[in-house]
């Protein structure tokens, strides 16, 4: 009987079966969730949204004074300025406006993250700096897609699947004329990094290090040290965050 067939009809079918295993594992990672989830949102943009009244930037890094900040997506429009964070998510999902981390409950397990609109809260403010405009202008959205349920109530800026299309839409009164759209539009293309693989693995090293306790910061509004401080009383005591070392000057603060 001839072994090597057999052997190589099997192989054959292991090979395919391993690649298999590896490619469902790594679309299990964080990183092609967050992928896969931003080319989901780019595709109900492509079929619901025209991209003359709502011009689209994807993925837009920009420089900020402690590091950088990455957008999912910008709108810009005669109706504002319109700033999408994108969760793909399952399971249900708890969390409140004001909560500085909400919860993924899937199954048996709890996941803790970052309140979405504080995180995008930063995206509003490096577009703040570089378009010099409003904040009554700025709009936070954040879309949560991948099957997830909400158990609380939320607030009508988080939607889910393409839901955020109705929210954009419901801005009716022009701010802004098409030249200032126009204008706006390519200053943002010429402020935002490269989107290259190298400006990724920079943003991903300055969160790890924005990240880390132990790292040195300065304070973006005014430049001095930033110091790890922790809460002395009330409902949050020791609780730690960043201050200012020039308190009660500046009395800028971060959350871990």
């Amino acid at each position: 009987m001839d072994f090597t067939k057999i052997i190589s009809q099997y192989w054959t079918t292991l090979s395919w079966f391993i690649l298999l295993i590896i490619l469902l594992s790594i679309l299990k990672t964080p990183a092609a969730k967050g992928y896969l989830g931003e080319l989901l949102v780019r595709l109900f943009v492509r079929l619901q949204l025209d991209e003359h009244t709502y011009p689209r930037l994807h993925n837009v890094t920009l420089d900020t004074p402690d590091g950088t900040t990455q957008i999912d997506h910008v709108f810009i429009s005669v109706y504002g300025i319109f700033v999408l964070e994108t969760k793909n998510m399952s399971g249900w999902i708890f969390g409140g406006e004001k909560q500085a981390q909400w919860t993924q409950k899937l199954y048996k397990r709890t996941f803790k993250f970052q309140n979405p609109l504080r995180q995008n809260y930063k995206h509003l403010k490096a577009l703040e700096a570089t378009l010099g405009v409003s904040t009554e202008h700025l709009h936070s959205v954040i879309t949560f897609v991948g099957g997830s349920t909400f158990k609380t109530e939320m607030p009508e800026n988080v939607t889910q699947g393409s839901q955020f299309i109705r929210y954009m839409k419901s801005f009716q009164q022009p701010v802004f004329s098409e030249e200032d759209v126009d204008e706006m539009v390519q200053a943002l293309k010429t402020s935002r990094r490269a989107p290259t693989l190298a400006t990724h693995r920079e943003h991903v090293q300055n969160l790890e290090r924005r990240n880390d306790p132990t790292a040195e910061r300065q304070c973006p509004k005014c430049g001095s040290a930033l110091l790890v401080r922790t809460v002395k009383s009330g409902a949050k005591a020791g609780q730690q965050f960043w201050g200012c070392s020039a308190f009660p000057k500046c009395r800028t603060l971060q959350h871990f």
